[in-house]
């Protein structure tokens, strides 16, 4: 049987008046966990590309991309999903957050800026985010093991 090959994502360190941007993981309240935006890249496309139109999606955010940050890995065995995640700096260029901004997917319900105080009050992935998203991180995750 034949395993398909890791997915690709690109993800978004977005600091602002120094608080983490996340958004939900899973459609609707499904799950409590929270990731940085962003989502698989397409074919073709530069993973900037990726990522500017990623978070546009997830957010209504205009970014620009700056340097990597983190390299990180998820698997999850029972569904075989393998999935290997760049992340990178951005900067805001426009837009507010606003309930009202739908996700063309409707994946992305939730959307937030958290402070390092309030990223100990929750769960998100991968568990390295905030050393890399503050740049204290390490630039490679190894294989995280994935559980709902």
């Amino acid at each position: 049987m034949s395993r398909p090959g890791p997915r690709i994502a690109v993800r978004a360190l977005i600091l602002q008046e120094d608080r983490l941007l996340l958004v939900n993981a899973w459609a609707g309240p499904r799950a409590d966990l929270w990731c940085a935006p962003g989502g698989g890249v397409e074919p073709g496309s530069s993973l900037p590309a990726n990522l500017i139109r990623e978070v546009h999606e997830e957010t209504g955010l205009t970014i620009e991309v700056g340097a990597p940050a983190l390299i990180n890995e998820f698997h999850h065995p029972p569904s075989r999903f393998h999935q290997v995640e760049v992340f990178f700096h951005c900067r805001l260029v426009s837009g507010t957050l606003s309930d009202s901004w739908a996700d063309p997917e409707r994946v992305v319900t939730r959307r937030r800026f958290f402070s390092r105080e309030e990223l100990r009050r929750i769960r998100f992935k991968p568990d390295s985010l905030a050393t890399a998203a503050w740049g204290e991180g390490p630039t490679y995750d190894p294989l995280e093991l994935l559980t709902r």
